[in-house]
């Protein structure tokens, strides 16, 4: 069987591109979640302890604060990998080289270890779960 030369109105193409975008924004909304719930637990979790006067408990809100700062960088490495896969394939439709194997995969480009951990430095990581980290300090000193 003979590849055809698929353009970029093509409708195997514009399929193929709507389900890579729809991907990608699945793992950004993935990751505003995994921030609003990791607020929401940790709130719920201080206010329990503040609740009781009891600031050794206050540890326990590190655990969901890690947990979704793990989750959270696996999230935004995985969007990063399949917008390397989305700007991989529009470079080869403007090549010519697609081929109908392209066409049906996919899948995210890149190694999933240097990405989350060049994903954990990122802005949109550090600075939130890091003052989520401090707020829980800040929360064990003032409970007494």
């Amino acid at each position: 069987m003979v590849d055809q030369n698929y353009k970029e109105n093509s409708q195997a193409v514009q399929a193929h591109l709507g389900i890579t975008q729809s991907v990608i924004q699945r793992m950004a909304s993935n990751s505003a979640s995994c921030k609003a719930w990791s607020i929401t637990l940790v709130s719920a979790i201080l206010v329990i302890v503040a609740n009781k006067g009891k600031p050794e408990y206050t540890l326990i809100a590190f655990i969901p604060s890690i947990l979704f700062l793990a989750l959270d960088t696996y999230y935004l490495a995985l969007e990063k990998m399949f917008r390397e896969s989305y700007n991989t394939f529009i470079r080869k439709l403007h090549s010519g080289e697609i081929v109908a194997s392209d066409l049906y995969a996919v899948v995210p480009h890149g190694n999933l270890y240097v990405t989350f951990f060049k994903s954990l430095l990122s802005f949109s990581i550090w600075p939130f779960y890091l003052t989520l980290i401090f707020m829980i300090f800040l929360t064990k000193l003032i409970v007494i």
